[in-house]
């Protein structure tokens, strides 16, 4: 026992589980980044539905997140199989959910206008489902691999690595890809269709690499016996750190996905060219994976998770601001090397905002003496998805207000609001969360020494 206890803290995670873990977040942005990036624009140019109907979907779907998220948590804590609590659902969840993203996809052109929103809700809404179930426990996964806060920051870089090559993937050639596969369009139903099967298989496998080569080492303390849902909430209240992450989490889904679903709008009806849209993503890949790995270096500096958020997003704000003066058509170099700085420094905040997570769960565990890590994790989901519903939901609304219509030469108001969205606003907004993340308190000392006190208490 002395010896396991050892291993949780100081133990390595051998390099295929952290490489797997990696390939776990390549699956999950096969799926969610492709749902992020082009869903919203499946809907309003291909499948036909409008500006409105779609920001009314992504508002009312948080509801069922607020719904399933805590629950899915909650049952992946009390999951017990010989995989694991969080394993098993990497295994059976990936090809359902691949299933019902190729649902997603699917037009329906001769369904009545009604027709086309009931199968977008419903669509949508078992998409969410299916997502949360895999996503939620592969999230909480981390913490169950060890409690070395180093090799925390390893695995979560790992991940961060990974997911950024695979936006970068994705970015890159969606777009020549449902070209390829459709009519030679952007807005062919049969090429998004094809392009989901492709994506979807993609996701299944990652997922099934990341439970085979991963393992559970940290368990639920032995007498600790099933906590009511209530009490679990009171426990999450007093952890503050925790807090600060749920925090950092909406922030993040508000600032980040508002900002990708406008990336295609910009490309297609600022820039005039929507191939620029691979190109841009083309560049900022090799930023993107730098950026991730500079994290471990910034969090020895800091010496703290939440002020090295902090650092990479101010950082991050004031590159984008800038961005806003330069145009990919008339300034390019400098277009890039803004859009590269941006990419680098979201790259480390991306690291830094999700390393941060697991470390709550010890805090809360030090604190009130109720571990769960499921429970918790559901909270940070659903955080960042009501974000990212705010974000996708009020870019909807501001291009519907503006008079925005589906494959046209869009007005001048039109083009300054999808503008803004690409680079002002989200810009300022990481300015305001830098100065919020200035909060976050668990250090590396404050975490080591509550690491001890519960090694303590097991003895």
């Amino acid at each position: 026992m002395e010896k396991q206890n050892n291993n949780l803290q100081s133990g390595k995670v051998p390099f295929i589980s952290k490489l797997a873990y990696g390939f776990g977040d390549v699956g999950c942005n096969f799926s969610w980044s492709f749902v992020v990036a082009f869903l919203m624009i499946f809907y309003t140019d291909v499948f036909g539905i409008g500006m409105a109907a779609v920001a009314t979907l992504m508002l009312v779907s948080r509801f069922w997140d607020a719904i399933n998220d805590p629950i899915i948590g909650s049952l992946s804590d009390r999951t017990h199989s010989r995989w694991g609590r969080y394993r098993p659902w990497l295994l059976f969840g990936a090809p359902i959910t691949a299933l019902v993203l190729v649902l997603c996809f699917w037009a329906h052109p001769d369904m009545s206008p009604t027709g086309k929103i009931v199968y977008m809700s419903v669509t949508y809404g078992l998409l969410v489902l299916g997502y949360t179930c895999v996503n939620l426990p592969y999230g909480t996964l981390c913490g169950a691999m060890t409690q070395n806060i180093d090799e925390r920051a390893h695995i979560n870089t790992s991940r961060s690595v990974a997911a950024m090559v695979a936006i970068g993937i994705i970015n890159i050639v969606t777009v020549p890809l449902v070209k390829l596969c459709g009519d030679g369009t952007l807005s062919s139903a049969k090429g998004f269709l094809c392009v989901a099967v492709i994506y979807g298989v993609i996701f299944t496998l990652c997922h099934w690499f990341c439970f085979a080569k991963t393992k559970e080492v940290v368990m639920v303390p032995t007498a600790q016996k099933s906590v009511a849902i209530g009490q679990q909430l009171k426990a999450v209240i007093k952890n503050k750190p925790f807090l600060m992450a749920v925090i950092g989490q909406l922030l993040f889904g508000f600032i980040l996905y508002g900002r990708n679903a406008d990336l295609i709008y910009y490309f297609k009806y600022v820039e005039g060219n929507e191939d620029l849209f691979s190109f841009f993503s083309g560049v900022i890949i090799i930023p993107s994976i730098v950026g991730a790995a500079l994290f471990p270096l910034v969090f020895k500096w800091t010496g703290n998770k939440g002020w090295a958020a902090s650092v990479f997003s101010l950082l991050m704000g004031v590159s984008m601001v800038v961005l806003y003066f330069f145009s990919p058509n008339e300034d390019p170099v400098l277009f890039y090397v803004f859009a590269a700085l941006a990419q680098f420094f979201f790259s480390g905040f991306n690291t830094a905002i999700y390393a941060i997570i697991p470390d709550c769960v010890e805090y809360g565990e030090w604190k009130t003496g109720i571990r769960n890590d499921g429970f918790q994790y559901a909270f940070i989901s659903l955080a960042n998805k009501i974000g990212m519903a705010l974000g996708t939901s009020l870019l909807a609304l501001a291009m519907g207000w503006a008079g925005y219509e589906a494959n046209v030469e869009q007005s001048a108001t039109v083009k300054e609001v999808i503008h803004q969205a690409f680079s002002i606003v989200p810009g300022v907004l990481w300015i305001i969360t830098a100065a919020i993340m200035l909060c976050y308190r668990l250090g590396r000392k404050e975490y080591h020494s509550i690491i001890a006190e519960l090694e303590a208490r097991k003895k």
